[in-house]
């Protein structure tokens, strides 16, 4: 570790990952639910449930974001962090405002007072003093790196980060602004959430990406900055007009229909560039980096991204199939497989490649890393499928038969089965993950004292 400010990682991190653990776990009930609908129906609703699983998800990754800002940042420029103590202040702010929400949500604190009860919109359900805390951290967290890199080296990854750090921020600004009319509610409500996963999400994990490729296959640095600037221009040009595929049928103009099909069948180039970057750069590497679970996460991210984002974000984006699939678990299946492929692996990523060098340590217990890789993207995969097939018969049966809801929903029973038994392969991966990435390995005993295992145990 270069700069002893990068240690301000190590506690955003942990707290990620406490809450990844809270997220997969929130996921898993959720899917009995599913399977045993009156399950904990009295004391854990599953609209609850569900709030959890989603809430936690985007909070423990923008911990990650930050947290892997902090770390690269004072690499990048080549200087300390302006403040540690501010940093310290914004994580115990954005804790407190978690541990509010889920205080709120689980006991339904507050209902209907305009201030402290949670808001019935869609991922932005949290009260309003928590919305406003997040406000205040993120300006704190943007002045902090903001002068740092002001006064530091500026290079291509720097000034990415920065800009996806500064989008995200500001596109949280409109989660105040809810109009009357739900039309435009929805128009502006879109303004947060897609423009932050298809939008400064890309970049942020764009320039995390480039980072991890230069660090890992020693790929000179001209051409890796080369990559993202392609990458971040074909995101911003495909994901901001992308949004219009969320406008089909909420009551806006007809011509979003083909604003929204165009851009964002468009939407697959950047994350089939992202997948070509990190293979290629792989390819043209000159280094042999101890840390291969870092690189099998970075190259999983690429690829899980391609198929999630790209490939199953394409399969119903054109307006057509969507008047169809709209809403159905086939819309399930692209979110699950998205962001797990994007942002989950990208964090988990960042936090096997930072934790052996924030702890002082070589790279340990790879081999359970690895395994935790594949055990929770062959789980995300095969509840992907699981979710397109259901999807397929839901549209099927009530789309174009015109079933009963319900009705069809007893006849999807066994793709839930099989949906929980995915969850429960992702649950066991995360809890291989958090073990294999904070409790040091076992050392060898030989004759002549402890013997260090090799890097790839």
């Amino acid at each position: 570790m270069k700069y002893e400010s990068q240690k301000i990682a190590f506690a955003y991190f942990l707290t990620a990952m406490i809450l990844f653990v809270v997220q997969v776990s929130g996921g898993l009930l959720a899917g009995w639910i599913y399977v045993s609908p009156n399950t904990l129906s009295e004391l854990l609703p599953f609209n609850i449930v569900r709030m959890l699983h989603t809430n936690s998800l985007v909070v423990w990754l923008l911990l990650g974001f930050f947290g892997a800002a902090y770390f690269i940042i004072p690499e990048e420029a080549e200087r300390e962090i302006h403040s540690p103590k501010l940093a310290y202040i914004q994580l115990a702010i954005l804790v407190l405002g978690t541990a509010g929400v889920v205080v709120t949500y689980v006991f339904d604190l507050f209902r209907g007072n305009f201030l402290l009860g949670k808001e019935g919109r869609e991922f932005l359900e949290q009260p309003l003093w928590v919305k406003m805390g997040i406000v205040v951290a993120a300006l704190m967290f943007l002045y902090n790196i903001s002068m740092t890199v002001l006064a530091g080296r500026k290079t291509a990854v720097t000034n990415v980060l920065l800009i996806g750090l500064w989008g995200i921020a500001l596109m949280f600004l409109f989660a105040f602004y809810n109009p009357a009319n739900l039309s435009l509610d929805k128009m502006y409500w879109w303004y947060v959430v897609h423009l932050w996963v298809e939008g400064v999400w890309e970049l942020v994990m764009a320039s995390i990406l480039a980072y991890l490729m230069l660090k890992l296959t020693g790929v000179d640095r001209e051409i890796v900055e080369k990559w993202l600037y392609v990458i971040v221009a074909t995101s911003l040009f495909t994901g901001i007009l992308g949004t219009g595929h969320h406008y089909y049928w909420i009551g806006t103009p007809g011509y979003w229909q083909w604003i929204g099909s165009i851009f964002s069948s468009l939407e697959v180039i950047p994350f089939f560039l992202m997948m070509v970057f990190s293979f290629v750069m792989v390819w043209k590497g000159r280094r042999e980096h101890p840390n291969k679970a870092a690189l099998l996460w970075s190259l999983g991210t690429t690829t899980l991204a391609f198929f999630g984002a790209g490939v199953w974000g394409f399969m119903h984006t054109l307006h057509g199939v969507n008047y169809y699939t709209h809403g159905t678990q086939i819309t399930a299946a692209h979110g699950h497989l998205a962001f797990f492929g994007a942002y989950v692996s990208l964090n988990l990523a960042i936090f096997s490649y930072a934790f052996p060098i924030l702890r002082n340590r070589d790279p340990y217990n790879q081999v359970l890393n690895m395994a935790s890789f594949w055990l929770m993207s062959g789980g995300m995969a095969f509840m992907t499928f699981v979710l397109t097939f259901a999807g397929t018969v839901q549209t099927h049966l009530q789309r174009v038969l015109g079933q009963n809801y319900m009705d069809v929903q007893d006849q999807l029973h066994v793709f839930y089965l099989m949906r929980f038994g995915a969850g429960v392969a992702v649950v066991l991966g995360a809890v291989l993950f958090v073990y294999a990435i904070l409790v040091p390995r076992r050392e060898v005993i030989s004759a002549g004292g402890p013997v260090k295992l090799s890097p790839a145990e």
